[in-house]
């Protein structure tokens, strides 16, 4: 197809994003997260593909060769709007074939669902992104205001070489954009509402995430014989700070987005809740309940170890891997508890650290989001919500640029969907794409 008659071709978004979905997930973009995997390069050249056919221009960049971005911007009725910015990440966690039903990079259909690494997170998000970008650019269409629409690199290791690389060495393509939206919201959870206990939806609207601090603890001790008493280990000395810090228990607070989410939840369902126990009440939650318990403080999980390499030999130092996401304003308590928890015989290193965000559930952009999930679901409830991971939105807020999570799917009530992201058999339903793509177009076309 020539550029030319890809213009001319009259395709509705929802019509092509199952097949761009696929297209996708079929590219390995998987981030290790130590640079050894294949990077973004491939699924990169796919998007700027997809945007050249149909005669836009996109940017193309990389961080570091193989770690690619694609950027670009569709000029508004309004230029004197501030913009709003579309973006998506590229990269997806690593996936162990033999865990999964299918093969992860399948993209199989299957059961009315795509697949594979990325059908979840958030290779769906993208397809729908790019499925209403191409639109625009078949039809002419100019939306209200400036839009940005960018694909980033690294976001699953946070970002450093993809939009935090593009905020610090390409601001210019974000000049005047104010507001963003991305992923990890709009999407459904279903629970029987208060008096009929009928089925009800609501869709979680993301306001809010934590910030990120993964920190290596590295306990220092005396080397030695495997066969000689030593009170100088280091594998202890980790082992006793681990014990330590996952035993910690960390104080509950109920920041606005999170209190509003229990508030709605509670009204919705008839079921009153306690600020020490509100266990009965996240239940209707679903599979969204472990994201929601993660906002009601501050976390700290390890994940990594590493010490010693000969059986017989007691080594003179070995780390572990932390991952502690904090609520808005926590950070340096955070850091100080992690500090005294760990002890003075382990040291505590902090290898990436990004902030909080916390965003108004109201306003112009918030009411179209609302307005057009409610077009394509009437009836439906939407509630805010504070996210337990962290988005590319946190480069963006280094601009000025307030973040939403809105990447909208109206889900089956039994499908177990938010442990999907990171987890085993990730697949979103096709129809749930064709949906999102709904909801997105009327929000582009109304932003």
């Amino acid at each position: 197809m020539t550029s030319n008659d890809a213009r001319a071709t009259s395709v509705a978004p929802e019509d092509e994003v199952v097949r761009i979905c696929q297209d996708l997930i079929r590219i390995d973009s998987t981030n290790y997260g130590d640079g050894s995997g294949p990077g973004e390069r491939k699924a990169a050249e796919y998007v700027m593909g997809q945007l050249t056919e149909v005669g836009l221009d996109p940017l193309y960049v990389e961080s570091e060769p193989g770690r690619a971005s694609v950027l670009v911007r569709v000029a508004g009725e309004d230029p004197s709007r501030p913009g709003l910015a579309v973006h998506g990440h590229l990269d997806v966690v690593p996936a162990n074939a033999a865990d999964w039903q299918v093969d992860p990079f399948s993209a199989e259909v299957r059961d009315g669902c795509v697949w594979g690494r990325g059908a979840v997170d958030m290779k769906d998000m993208d397809a729908m992104v790019l499925a209403n970008l191409r639109h625009l650019a078949r039809t002419g269409t100019k939306p209200p205001r400036d839009l940005v629409f960018a694909f980033f690199a690294d976001e699953e290791a946070g970002g450093v070489k993809g939009s935090h690389w593009v905020v610090d060495h390409h601001p210019e393509v974000f000049e005047g954009v104010s507001e963003a939206i991305s992923e990890v919201g709009g999407y459904s959870v279903t629970f029987p509402a208060k008096g009929t206990g009928e089925p009800t939806r609501a869709y979680l609207l993301q306001t809010a995430e934590k910030g990120i601090a993964w920190l290596r603890l590295r306990a220092h001790g005396r080397a030695g014989h495997g066969s000689v008493p030593n009170g100088e280990n280091a594998v202890v000395r980790l082992a006793e700070a681990i014990a330590r810090i996952d035993a910690h228990v960390w104080p509950r607070e109920y920041i606005a987005s999170v209190r509003a989410l229990l508030d709605g939840l509670s009204e919705l369902t008839g079921t009153p809740y306690d600020d020490r126990s509100p266990e009965e009440l996240l239940v209707h939650l679903g599979g969204a309940r472990g994201f929601v318990q993660g906002t009601l403080q501050d976390t700290a999980n390890f994940t990594m170890l590493d010490g010693g390499y000969k059986h017989n030999v007691i080594p003179q130092s070995a780390t572990a891997s932390l991952d502690c996401r904090f609520l808005p304003g926590h950070e340096d308590d955070l850091m100080s508890v992690i500090r005294e928890l760990a002890g003075e015989h382990v040291e505590v290193e902090v290898v990436h650290r990004d902030i909080a965000l916390d965003a108004p559930f109201e306003g112009a952009l918030v009411d179209r989001m609302k307005q057009a999930l409610l077009a394509e679901d009437p009836g439906a409830a939407i509630l805010p919500y504070c996210l337990s991971g962290g988005t590319d939105n946190k480069a963006l807020s280094r601009l000025g640029i307030t973040g939403y999570g809105f990447a909208p799917l109206r889900l089956p009530a039994d499908l177990d969907f938010a442990p999907m992201f990171h987890g085993i058999d990730e697949r979103v339903p096709l129809d749930s794409l064709r949906f999102g793509t709904r909801v997105l177009q009327r929000l582009l076309a109304d932003c």
